[in-house]
């Protein structure tokens, strides 16, 4: 490396020597200290990688000006690890071993096919809820997990013995991102050189962000991105505007993280962060705690920013030590932070791009539905913006239901009940969005014991389930003797996994089930997760809110959304005397003297002492062996032969203009990867499902869409699947059907898409605004491309989203501020032609602009292929065909 600063010195740290790349080595090219913490933390990055090529000197002295005016300009971002999820992780691996296979017929060695810094993946996204509310449910769900996923566990542990740096955390253990955390993270890195720096990763899920709570910079990408950067290749990335947000005050007494955090929600998206690091600073952040930092920084793809990031201060320290991080280590921490200029001085205001204010003392509680996290309710406006949500959806529906549409239901025991519209049918603690943070699990279980005291019991009609992120947590419930109380309302644990947050609910009662079909009822979901999305959490429910653990409680007593939980009774007691929220909520003093008492370090250690070990049924799972995959495509329904490479040739295939293309889909705002990723249960009346059952996979073994991404057979059937993603060609039919022209005959969009391919059809999807909001699904890029659409045009993108169709070849394509489809007056019936497309193969510069026509309507879009490195990926077909065209020549 270059060292052109002479940044290179070392650090001692009690009888330990570090070799670190000091930050005021560069003081004379500009005030370092005005710089953001994030800000510090890329420009440790570019020192420490600086080679000359990726990381040229002039990039250093431009990132330490960068907030003086200058234009956006392109560094290389190296990570020091890669976290993944399952559900992302095996699609990762799949690709990881057809490279390898590829590289054989580029004539390369197929063992550079190799991660080259720490991959880490924690299989948490595979537990589905099918049981509850008994205590053999965990033991029931586990072992379906296990059955389910018996060849997806397979190849995983093929590829922890096939790859180098490769480790994989086993199923029961925890969520990602909680273990991640508790455990995983280093806030400073030390390799085998013994050279300490920053620990910084990318996720293959967006809320890899919530890490940033432990002062570590890192964030959410596609899989296709991840995979890259495992095998060295940096990431490229415009420095961000930074957006400082100044804490004071202090939260109310009878507020939680979880009002915080939706209050930040709200905030921010209406400020407008996409694409930008958020940042806190002032005297505030000492009046928040660690755990709602991490809740905070969860929640970062909800509102849009890349990072959501704290300094590093006393209460890092403090955590560090409570989960059991070594002293050396700790000690290591502080020493570097205060190195750096890493340590948050209260009273320093750095030089952001933006200024932002929250006063903590203002935060009211609040819950957020019914679809998207960034709609806050207060909960005193609970009931009213219930009823006016259900009233829009029945005008959406192009239906005139009554507010009330009772149905009556007897289950199996003999309980009799009706259901009806706003009838809450899941109440979920769920999501390491929340149950990493004691403070609201505790009172989750206080209001659990209170409310059981009071006499008080969960409705009929609601699926009660506990899904914690860690194990932990059911070891200081257990400790704090809250578990019956809370089993007592039905909140069994069901898994140590994401459930009911990513879709994973498992089905409602039968009959229960049954009755919101016969009624069309809108009944509703309560969970305490980061995503509400339409269509996400379970195929029977329309309306999501999202809330604290605590009221995720009381909204199972209370048992439907048309109620006032802050002025009307949840429940009589058996005297008859009414009993309202604030009679079973916890006092601030009794949350944390359960705390005090119940939480200890040897809890910590404990959990995960042997977090890579797994159970007996994953230590005793038959893994096959080998550097290279054996594939079956023709028996397996899980894990296929990625197609992404096939036929790929040492160079490639110039770019051309796109001709003769057709609209697949024509969609408005907030189109998320939800909608066009598969995800949830696979309908068996679906071309997913109808492929499964042609190989004689049963219905009850079909398993979900998340599940069987290691198959691009069944993924491509579900993109654009989702029940609810409507589709402007065949209004108001919802779910993933379109229209094929020049027939105009109505059919799915798999089936359409086919017809096209046949056809020789290039396809092109138009969109509104924030197209692919949500989770760094790569699916959703994945899929399109075998679909066979070459151009997006919207509105406006979401980060992530944005990026993996660069990724996957796909262009996208902006309206010009003003254009929309509906100022262009565009019916998605047109002819598309995009010409200016074959300059990107031969500019040095990006091209700004390409010109469209639509019939007889012509107008130019925006190219948002945003750095030079992307032109180069997109040039490739995209970027894992870049990256291994590379290694077969090096």
């Amino acid at each position: 490396m270059a060292n052109s600063f002479g940044s290179k010195t070392d650090l001692v740290v009690g009888d330990k020597s570090y070799s670190i790349h000091a930050l005021s080595a560069t003081s004379h090219l500009g005030d370092v200290s005005k710089l953001p913490f994030s800000l510090k933390i890329l420009l440790e990055n570019l020192l420490r990688n600086e080679d000359g090529i990726s990381v040229k000197a002039s990039d250093i002295e431009y990132l330490i000006n960068s907030r003086n005016g200058a234009a956006p300009q392109e560094i290389a971002f190296s990570p020091a690890r890669i976290l993944m999820q399952d559900f992302t992780g095996v699609p990762a691996v799949v690709d990881l071993a057809t490279m390898r296979d590829a590289m054989i017929e580029l004539g390369g060695d197929p063992n550079k096919v190799n991660p080259l810094i720490p991959a880490e993946l924690v299989i948490d996204h595979s537990v589905i809820a099918d049981d509850f509310g008994n205590s053999d449910s965990f033991s029931i769900n586990a072992g379906l997990e296990a059955q389910r996923n018996k060849e997806r566990y397979q190849f995983l542990r093929w590829g922890q013995q096939a790859f180098d740096n490769f480790s994989v955390v086993p199923p029961d253990t925890g969520i990602c991102h909680q273990v991640n955390l508790e455990y995983l993270a280093r806030v400073v890195f030390v390799d085998d050189n013994n050279n300490a720096y920053p620990d910084t990763l990318v996720g293959t899920d967006s809320h890899t962000t919530m890490i940033n709570g432990l002062s570590v910079v890192g964030w959410g990408v596609g899989g296709i991105e991840a995979e890259a950067a495992m095998l060295g290749q940096p990431i490229s990335m415009l420095v961000p505007r930074v957006v400082g947000i100044r804490l004071s005050g202090t939260l109310p007494a009878g507020t939680t993280a979880t009002d915080l955090v939706l209050t930040v929600t709200e905030m921010l998206r209406a400020h407008g962060v996409v694409g930008k690091f958020v940042e806190f600073y002032g005297p505030g952040c000492a009046n928040v705690p660690l755990e709602n930092r991490a809740t905070i920084g969860n929640m970062s793809p909800e509102y849009g920013s890349t990072i959501t990031v704290f300094p590093i201060d006393d209460e890092v320290l403090k955590y560090l030590s409570l989960t059991g991080r070594s002293k050396d280590q700790i000690a290591l921490v502080e020493a570097y932070a205060k190195t750096q200029g890493l340590w948050l001085d209260p009273d320093h205001v750095p030089q952001y791009d933006e200024y932002l204010e929250l006063d903590l003392s203002t935060i009211v509680p609040s819950i957020a539905g019914p679809a998207r996290p960034q709609d806050r309710v207060p909960l005193t406006q609970g009931k009213e913006r219930f009823v006016d949500a259900l009233e829009k959806s029945f005008a959406q529906q192009g239906s005139n239901s009554e507010l009330s549409n009772k149905v009556p239901v007897t289950l199996k025991d003999g309980r009799s009940f009706d259901i009806d519209h706003g009838h809450i049918v899941i109440a979920a603690i769920t999501s390491c969005t929340n149950t990493s943070n004691p403070s609201v699990m505790v009172a989750a279980g206080l209001v659990a014991k209170k409310a059981v005291e009071l006499g008080l019991k969960a409705k009929p009609w609601v699926k009660t389930t506990l899904a914690p992120g860690s194990k932990v947590v059911m070891d200081y419930y257990d400790r704090a003797a809250l578990t019956p109380y809370l089993e007592k309302l039905g909140f069994f644990l069901v898994g140590y996994g994401c459930t009911t947050c990513i879709g994973n609910s498992g089905p409602l009662l039968p009959e229960v089930s049954a009755a919101i079909a016969a009624g069309n009822i809108s009944a509703v979901s309560v969970l305490s997760g980061n995503r509400n999305f339409e269509g996400r959490i379970n195929p029977d429910v329309r309306m999501n809110y999202l809330a604290s653990p605590p009221l995720v409680i009381a909204y199972a007593i209370a048992g439907t959304m048309n109620i006032n939980l802050a002025s009307e009774p949840l429940g009589e007691t058996a005297d008859g005397k009414a009993v309202y929220l604030s009679d079973i909520w916890p006092s601030e003093a009794e949350v944390a003297e359960v705390i005090r008492q119940s939480i200890g370090t040897e809890m910590f250690a404990s959990s995960y002492n042997n977090a890579f070990l797994g159970d007996e049924r994953w230590q005793t799972l038959d893994t096959p062996s080998g550097s290279q995959f054996k594939w079956n495509n023709e028996e397996s329904t899980y894990v296929h032969k990625a197609p992404f490479f096939a036929g790929i040739t040492p160079t490639p295939a110039p770019v051309k203009p796109i001709v003769g293309a057709r609209v697949l889909g024509v969609f408005g705002d907030s189109v998320t990867t939800d909608h066009i990723s598969p995800a949830g249960s696979i309908k068996a009346s679906s071309p997913a499902g109808e492929w499964l059952s042609m190989r004689g996979v049963p219905q009850g073994d079909f398993n979900s869409y998340g599940a069987r991404r290691g198959n691009h057979e069944v993924m491509i059937r579900g993109t654009f699947a989702n029940i609810r993603i409507r589709n402007r060609l065949v209004e108001p039919k919802e779910g993933g059907f379109t229209k094929l022209f020049p027939e105009e005959t109505i059919t799915t969009i798999y089936d359409a898409a086919m017809t096209y391919q046949e056809r020789g059809v290039p396809l092109v999807i138009l969109a509104g605004k924030e197209y692919g909001s949500g989770s760094s699904r790569d699916w959703a890029a994945k899929g399109t491309f075998l679909l066979g659409v070459r151009a997006v045009i919207a509105e406006s993108f979401e980060r992530i989203h944005r990026s993996n169709l660069v990724g996957m070849g796909i262009l996208p394509l902006q309206f010009i501020t003003g254009d929309s489809i509906a100022s262009l007056g565009l019916s998605g019936q047109e002819v598309f032609d995009i010409s200016g497309v074959e300059e990107l193969a031969q500019s040095d510069s990006l091209p700004d602009m390409v010109t469209v026509t639509a019939g007889d309507k012509s107008f130019d879009v925006e190219v948002r292929i945003d750095t030079p490195k992307e032109l180069d990926y997109y040039r490739h077909g995209g970027i894992l065909q870049y990256v291994l065209r590379n290694l077969a020549k090096s």
